[in-house]
């Protein structure tokens, strides 16, 4: 039956409210006759007069006051109070009728009993009909605890009594001051209650509301509640509610920032905007993770105009897309330019600079993946080293101001193709900074000795971006998603993780901090085992790893074998003593390097090697490029 209500046209609905409104303001009349008379009444004379004006008023103010236009299911207590405004001004008028009328046989105090009945009657009406409609209980496989018994945890609440889908059952709360009391009826708990709690209830779901407190905080939340077997969710933002963007209905994975297991680090605004503010900035790889966000950040900062460099369309259609649309949303009115090309193509890039002469170039173009790159040797090195040092030397030409390439900590004593080549790359900013002789006579010839780089160069080095298209997280999720098994390749495994906007914004940074053959680095805390990770995902996922202790577990963890290429654990910092900056985490390392003119002599025979793609020569010349690089294979990890 509820359904087929709910199937009702929306006019249908209208009329059978209206008609319900219009027989209780008769029912109303009569029990208002019937009190004040003091037997049941039948009508005569004048008395039927005043029993056909109560619908003619009311229906009327009720229509304009909009309660029909109302949904039963969404009906709260501003729903109610319009309903009390409209009886009021409704019992008003009757009053005032029947007091100026003075009809035989009508009691002037029926104009005070009947709008007084009317409201009990209409307003348990409409309570009734929510409560039938959209508080009866239901049957779920999502129960739900809320953790916060603050003002977002109760709107929340109050959200999700429209919801189907979830049950809430109670709240969680830190505050002792508020453990046994109810919010809307809703029981709020301590946490140490939680295993009792899941176990009684049969609790699936728990889901934070707390938008106040600090990432350290709720990364010790989210810690506890993975020994428990729940699904661990976190509400939208409170803005992006308000904003309509999304519905409470829109319950959100953990942020990658809980699974950091450190405060993010915070910008230093003054120097975002530095060497932005109404310049001609150019981006490459602005489609990839990096980039993308570089870019969003890019044009808070009010540049002039961005050049988006990519050789990827769909991923410069996207980028664009996303940063044209906030464009019309007045969120920017920075000129974007989508330029479609490789960092290998020089003429092309030429051709880029020549017409819009960039002040800043961040380069974030770069092939990262270990394993493809290995199993590509050539490509990866040429994008990555010859794409760079053509960025580089067309960046000299047209007179660019600054010059920021993203590098990774792989490059420190490399393993992998990969590292070995981003670690070149390194060499090729930081000896052309330091050159006293012009490293590229066809473009800039010499004029003076010593020669003076006019392009402040620099680097900037961190370690694995979480949620990054190459990062482990999207990997266990799709993972977590099809039933397993979570993929890890060693269970010694280590990793600095950083998040994608601490990575952007360290790169803004970096850029106005230069002076020149400067390399960066952020101080990320200490590294995190993926197998933790892994293990911490299925448990927030409420869900159980499946290992010899728990055979009877849902999700199997396997060790897969380290991939070529890669290690156990990465350094950030080749040298010692890295040297402080303007900002607290980020620092400065001065690390040795070739001359550019012995580096200079040996990219020649590397280059032959990437485009003839002769993999043993190119091994051999990074290896004289390169100090600590280790070309032979590493030994896999057998399957466990």
């Amino acid at each position: 039956m509820l359904s087929a209500i709910l199937s009702w046209p929306r006019s249908t609905k209208r009329l059978f409210v209206v008609s319900l409104d219009l027989c209780m303001s008769l029912v109303a009349m009569w029990l208002a006759f019937s009190l004040r008379l003091d037997t049941p009444h039948s009508p005569t004379g004048l008395q039927w007069l005043v029993y056909g004006l109560a619908p003619a008023l009311a229906l009327p103010i009720f229509i304009h006051a909009g309660l029909y236009r109302a949904i039963f299911r969404y009906t709260g207590i501003a729903a109610l109070i319009t309903t009390g405004q409209a009886v009021a001004l409704y019992g008003a008028l009757l009053f005032c009728i029947l007091l100026i009328a003075q009809w035989e046989g009508v009691p002037r105090s029926v104009g005070v009993l009947q709008p007084i009945i009317l409201l009990l009657m209409v307003g348990s009406s409409r309570a009734l009909g929510w409560f039938w409609l959209a508080g009866k209980p239901r049957n779920t496989t999502h129960r739900l605890l809320i953790y916060g018994a603050g003002s977002a945890g109760a709107q929340t609440a109050a959200a999700m009594q429209n919801m189907r889908q979830y049950q809430l059952m109670g709240f969680l709360d830190d505050d002792p001051k508020k453990t046994g009391s109810t919010i809307n009826g809703v029981h709020v708990s301590t946490p140490n209650k939680l295993p009792e709690l899941i176990e009684q209830l049969n609790i699936t779901d728990v889901l934070l509301a707390l938008p106040s407190t600090t990432r350290q905080r709720r990364h010790q939340i989210i810690q506890n509640l993975g020994r428990s077997a729940v699904r661990v969710r976190t509400l939208p933002g409170l803005s992006d509610l308000a904003s309509g963007r999304v519905s409470v209905t829109d319950f959100q994975e953990l942020d990658v920032e809980d699974l950091l297991g450190r405060e993010p680090v915070a910008a230093q605004h003054g120097l975002l905007g530095n060497g932005l503010t109404g310049q001609v900035v150019l981006v490459t790889g602005a489609g990839g993770s990096i980039g993308s966000e570089l870019c969003r950040q890019i044009v808070n900062e009010g540049p002039a105009k961005l050049l988006l460099v990519d050789h990827s369309e769909y991923a410069l259609y996207a980028v664009h897309h996303e940063l044209q649309a906030l464009r019309d949303q007045g969120a920017h009115t920075c000129e974007l330019m989508p330029l479609l090309t490789s960092v290998v193509n020089p003429h092309r890039i030429a051709d880029i600079c020549r017409k819009h002469r960039p002040d800043s170039i961040y380069h974030a173009a770069a092939y990262k993946h270990v394993p493809m790159v290995e199993a590509n040797a050539g490509e990866g090195v040429i994008n990555n080293v010859f794409g760079t040092l053509n960025m580089v030397r067309i960046a000299l030409e047209y007179g660019a101001q600054n010059f920021v390439l993203v590098s990774t900590d792989k490059a420190v004593r490399p393993t992998n193709i990969m590292g070995a080549s981003k670690r070149v790359a390194e060499q090729v900013l930081q000896a052309i900074a330091a050159s006293r002789v012009s490293p590229f006579e066809d473009v800039l010839p010499e004029r003076a000795v010593p020669w003076s780089c006019p392009t402040r160069l620099s680097m900037v080095r961190f370690g694995n971006v979480l949620g990054s298209s190459g990062s482990v997280i999207p990997l266990f999720r799709r993972q977590i998603t099809s039933g397993g098994p979570l993929t890890v390749t060693h269970p010694g495994v280590t990793r600095y993780f950083m998040t994608i906007p601490e990575a952007a914004q360290l790169v803004l940074q970096a850029g106005a901090m230069a002076e020149g053959g400067d390399l960066f680095l952020l101080d990320m805390g200490e590294p995190v085992r993926i197998l933790d990770v892994a293990r911490r995902m299925v448990a927030l996922s409420g869900l159980t790893v499946r290992d010899a202790e728990h055979p009877q577990g849902d999700i199997a963890i396997e060790f897969t074998g380290l991939r070529p290429g890669e290690k156990l654990y990465e350094e950030l910092l080749i040298g010692d003593n890295p040297l402080a900056t303007a900002h607290p985490r980020i620092r400065r390392a001065r690390e040795e390097f070739c001359q550019w003119s012995e580096l200079r002599a040996t990219l020649q025979p590397l280059q032959e090697a990437a485009n003839a793609n002769d993999e043993a020569a190119l091994k051999r010349s990074l290896s004289l490029l390169v100090s600590g690089y280790l070309s032979h294979p590493v030994r896999s990890y057998s399957r466990l």
